[in-house]
């Protein structure tokens, strides 16, 4: 469900989209995935870091096999197997093959072991250089509880928020870590950036995402939407993202 916001790349083609961050990165991923691929439209998602592996009849493991099922009206998923059910990132020339029939590509560019707030290290987030729009992720869960519970990296978001770990994160930490370019808007450059305040399924979580959004707005970031996803793609109605919710 789409609380507040829009994404209007929904009604475009031709995007590459990475999703940074934590709190929800690979359910928006197969969200928008299925929405793209209700539209018809050759949908590709992937990762340049590790993802879990879906379903087996979406995973496609050669561009014959991707093209079979956007036939078929579904999305592909590509990457090589990895441990512990997991797919890693393609090699650059085959992703490239993947690509070039695909109308839209969806990449997880960053990890965050499934902890809501995520402040990178050097060698992250993975965004490619083809890749013209950025979505930045963050769940509500994370607000005032300890960033050595909710954040991973949490020595990197204490250093970046000049704070100790013990302490809690607030509305104003959450937007400086999604509107800073040593937080989720690291390697963004001029893509379009875009932040998601994920697991906003009560009234409290909701409230605190409109402040957040009121932050980022004052550091510049005006394309912010809150939503609250379930475990699967649930943003979805018979035509794709309805457009009762916001999402257009």
């Amino acid at each position: 469900m789409i609380i507040k916001g829009n994404f209007p790349f929904l009604k475009e083609t031709g995007h590459v989209i990475s999703l940074v961050g934590g709190g929800g990165k690979t359910t928006l991923m197969y969200a928008f995935a299925e929405y793209y691929a209700k539209r018809g439209l050759k949908t590709l998602a992937t990762t340049t870091t590790h993802i879990f592996r879906p379903e087996e009849t979406l995973w496609a493991k050669t561009a014959e096999e991707a093209e079979e099922l956007w036939r078929h009206g579904s999305y592909a998923v590509a990457g090589r197997p990895a441990e512990s059910g997991k797919l890693a990132a393609l090699p650059e020339t085959e992703l490239a093959v993947f690509m070039e029939k695909a109308d839209v590509v969806l990449i997880e560019a960053d990890g965050a072991k499934r902890l809501p707030c995520k402040v990178p290290a050097s060698h992250e987030p993975v965004i490619p250089d083809f890749c013209d729009i950025v979505i930045g992720v963050m769940g509500m869960d994370a607000a005032g509880k300890p960033l050595s519970e909710i954040c991973f990296r949490p020595e990197l978001a204490a250093e970046l928020l000049h704070t100790e770990e013990t302490d809690v994160l607030t509305p104003e930490g959450m937007a400086e870590i999604l509107a800073s370019e040593r937080g989720a808007r690291k390697l963004v450059g001029g893509r379009d950036y875009y932040v998601v305040l994920n697991k906003c399924d009560d009234e409290e979580r909701i409230c605190t995402a409109k402040k957040i959004r009121r932050l980022l707005s004052e550091k510049g970031v005006e394309h912010c939407v809150i939503a609250c996803l379930g475990k699967e793609p649930v943003l979805r109605s018979e035509g794709g993202f309805p457009e009762s919710s916001g999402a257009f």
